[in-house]
């Protein structure tokens, strides 16, 4: 299926790795001008021959930590308009609710929630200008079942999940999207260590772990797996084509079934 991106830009934050790395990787398969963010040029380098093996657009870098607010006016410079903005930049946490210390609650905040608000306040207006446009924020299903371990994680979740719902309502009557998608556990460089630290025996086979982490910890899957992150990119590339034109607003789920509620 063509999702017609050959003419559109797109920014995808935190592109250097997991879901992020494979959303821009999917982007420029289908023909899109991607630019990816990072913190240092030296994970940038390395994403962007990466990607560049895969055969699509060539994608391009912009060294900046977007979630401050320097880092975010810098991207804005170096990029003052695009046609695709995907709030990818996350960073995830297991720590027990009593141990959360504020700076913990601000930093999960200033990361996962305030990077999106800054960049969208920055592209939303272009978007609407133009008549075309689409934002879309990588959520999670903690954002509807929130860990008891994970308290201020799925918080930020769940503020993703509001912010991207209110500023659908600002593009009422435009070709300009805002949605948010929902991963499940997906496999990423830093899971195997994560779910390490869940397990009963951290020196079983990870095998053993990822299958003792799903009949436990999160038991209600149905899939009864770690989700591939191309298994959200190619999700995340349709949203984000004109194709998707009637999506608006929504909280889509590609969390393997884990969330046991209908709506």
């Amino acid at each position: 299926m063509d999702l017609h991106l050959t003419d559109k830009t797109a920014i995808v934050t935190g592109g250097t790795g997991g879901i992020g790395l494979e959303i821009a990787r999917s982007l420029s398969l289908e023909g899109a001008r991607v630019t990816i963010t990072g913190r240092t040029q030296a994970k940038l380098d390395e994403a962007i021959a990466d990607l560049a093996s895969s055969g699509g657009t060539p994608v391009t870098g912009i060294a900046a930590d977007v979630a401050t607010p320097e880092g975010a006016a810098q991207l804005a410079r170096e990029l003052p308009q695009v046609d695709i903005l995907i709030n990818n930049l996350g960073i995830y946490e297991s720590k027990p609710f009593g141990e959360i210390s504020d700076a913990d609650w601000a930093n999960m905040f200033d990361v996962n929630v305030m990077s999106g608000v800054r960049l969208s306040r920055n592209y939303l207006p272009g978007m609407l200008d133009r008549n075309w446009g689409r934002i879309i924020f990588i959520s999670s299903e903690s954002g509807l079942a929130v860990p008891h371990d994970m308290i201020h994680y799925g918080t930020s979740k769940t503020a993703q999940l509001s912010i991207a719902r209110g500023l659908a309502q600002l593009t009422r009557g435009t070709n300009v999207t805002v949605n948010s998608v929902m991963p499940g556990p997906t496999r990423s460089a830093g899971i195997e260590d994560f779910l390490r630290s869940q397990a009963s025996d951290p020196s079983l086979p990870i095998a053993e772990i990822e299958a003792e982490f799903f009949a436990t910890a999160r038991a209600s899957s149905i899939i009864q797996r770690m989700i591939e992150a191309k298994e959200i990119a190619d999700l995340v590339a349709y949203v984000a084509s004109p194709r998707a034109s009637a999506t608006n607003g929504a909280a889509l789920r590609a969390e393997g079934g884990l969330v046991n509620t209908i709506a």
